[in-house]
């Protein structure tokens, strides 16, 4: 069925003109409320935050706390309810579906696929937290009493949950409206667009335009955020190995740096520049994962890769919906809500990149491959880390519990040196840091550019500089004003409003869908 008659003709009519209107402005192509909105009040944004100091960490974190105790329910109600979603798709007539037409055949090999997927959504996640997370649930969680084998399983399960199927049925959900509706119905690739059957033309006008501008501004904080955290990591490695002091000057030089490494690599473009990036990261992250399975507790692991996964599924129901409720207490706040205010705002920009790489697969391929492969890598290198770190504190030299605690970005480095080649692996593990970072910055700067062209999934390359320098920028400025908590808060908040978009997007992709399918399928 030939893609062009997949799209009704006033639809086609529609949706040019309005792509002709923005397309033209400053001889980019731009959608000028987008871009000029969202850039200005980015600025104003951190600004403010720069004035304001130590009072903006404050409200921001008095906002982050009222949003917890107050929306906690709907936030685990929304990732819930996402994720029963994905799976009634994958198995409904719709999952046959070919995202771009029934001709369509996918843009990457299924490798270079899978890579992209896993580098965008949780790299330097993974490597920050890959150690730290199941240490700090060993410790203290509310579910076991610290330090027992019990508490290692709750560890293991709490670090599932947060890392496992939920935050990448968000990412699956909103790729699929975005691809689908850009691939499938020929619309701009823009997070408006998922809102057609229900607003109309209405995407068009004010709504859609404060639709992308939140996109644009949680994308940018999530991914400026990220850098932050990243970049203090890489500090801390180079200090471990060679006494170079931590502090923010050398932080905002590392930044310069590999933000130029990321510029680069979006100029080159998806297959020439963040695919290798994307692939050669993995291959290095895979070798480090390798080294400490081997040279670690190996026999500790494997039977850690199936316990935890077991567990993890049996369980997966009650943690999942699990609130606090009777317990009142303030640990699910600090984790699982955070976690899920997170990848809700980062939802815009993985959803996006998804979506972007995604071309040519069917709805259930989509749904499998975004679900059930980054989970999967994901179960084993926590284990991998989260396993052997609790192995060294429980039966080991121990000391990890306390290097996590006192400080988050060297506790990896502390943990390698539990293993022979320290010096080797403390290197490796910098380099992986450094080209996680640097596909993080370029996929973000290629979503965020998307958003602000309009849908076009090709932007200008100035634009795509512009956006990676933005980044690396805003990043050091939050770095050098001490900001970085109050705007990491503010990345979280916007995770509110999305998660109404995305209760409300699960209709209007099933709607799009039906609509589709009785239209070409029946």
């Amino acid at each position: 069925m030939p893609d062009e008659l997949k799209v009704p003709t006033s639809e086609i009519k529609k949706v040019r003109t309005w792509k002709n209107l923005d397309r033209k402005f400053l001889r980019y192509n731009i959608q000028p409320w987008v871009f000029f909105g969202g850039a200005g009040l980015i600025i104003v944004g951190v600004v403010l935050t720069l004035l304001a100091g130590e009072a903006a960490e404050s409200f921001f974190a008095s906002i982050q706390d009222w949003i917890a105790n107050q929306a906690g329910w709907f936030f685990i109600l929304v990732m819930n309810t996402v994720l029963i979603f994905c799976i009634i798709l994958i198995l409904s007539k719709y999952s046959t579906m070919r995202l771009g037409g029934e001709d369509a055949e996918p843009e990457f090999s299924v490798t270079g696929w899978f890579a992209m997927l896993f580098s965008a959504g949780m790299g330097i996640g993974l490597l920050f937290y890959g150690v730290a997370e199941p240490m700090f649930h060993y410790v203290a969680n509310p579910l076991s009493e610290p330090g027992t084998p019990e508490s290692a399983q709750k560890a293991m399960e709490l670090t599932f949950l947060h890392w496992g199927f939920h935050p990448w049925a968000i990412y699956a959900m909103v790729g699929l409206g975005l691809a689908f509706f850009g691939f499938s119905k020929g619309l701009p690739l823009s997070i408006r667009n998922i809102f057609y059957p229900l607003l109309g033309d209405k995407i068009y006008g004010p709504i859609g335009n404060l639709i992308d501008i939140l996109a644009t501004i949680a994308t940018l904080f999530g991914v400026a955020t990220s850098l932050g955290l990243g970049v203090q990591q890489v500090n801390a490695g180079l200090s471990h190995l060679f006494g170079i002091p931590q502090n923010v000057v050398v932080q905002s030089i590392l930044i310069a740096g590999i933000t130029a490494i990321a510029v680069w690599s979006v100029v080159r473009g998806l297959d020439a520049g963040i695919k290798v990036l994307s692939q050669f990261n993995m291959i290095v992250a895979g070798v480090l994962m390798l080294f400490v399975f081997l040279l670690g507790p190996t026999l500790f692991i494997l039977n850690g890769v199936l316990e935890n996964t077991g567990n993890y599924l049996q369980n997966l129901p009650s943690l999942a919906l699990w609130n606090e409720a009777f317990e009142e207490g303030g640990w699910q706040n600090a984790w699982t809500i955070f976690y899920w205010g997170w990848w809700i705002a980062w939802s815009p920009f993985v959803g996006m990149f998804i979506a972007r790489v995604s071309y040519g697969r069917t709805i259930r391929e989509y749904l499998l491959g975004v679900l059930i492969v980054p989970v999967g890598v994901t179960i084993v290198w926590m284990t991998v880390f989260g396993n052997s770190a609790i192995f060294i504190e429980h039966y080991g030299a121990g000391g990890m519990a306390r290097a996590v605690q006192e400080n988050i970005p060297v506790s990896l480095f502390v943990f390698l040196e539990n293993f022979p080649l320290d010096i080797v692996t403390s290197l490796l593990a910098v380099v992986v840091i450094i080209t996680f970072f640097v596909t993080s910055s370029d996929s973000g700067s290629m979503v965020i550019d998307i958003i602000t062209a309009g849908g076009n999934p090709n932007p200008p390359k100035p634009q795509r500089v512009f956006w990676a320098v933005s980044e690396g920028v805003v990043a050091a400025v939050l770095l050098l004003g001490g900001g970085l908590v109050a705007l990491q808060t503010a990345a979280i908040i916007t995770g509110l409003p999305f998660a109404i978009i995305i209760f409300i997007m699960c209709w209007s992709v099933f709607k799009g869908l039906r609509d589709h399918w009785e239209t070409y399928y029946e």
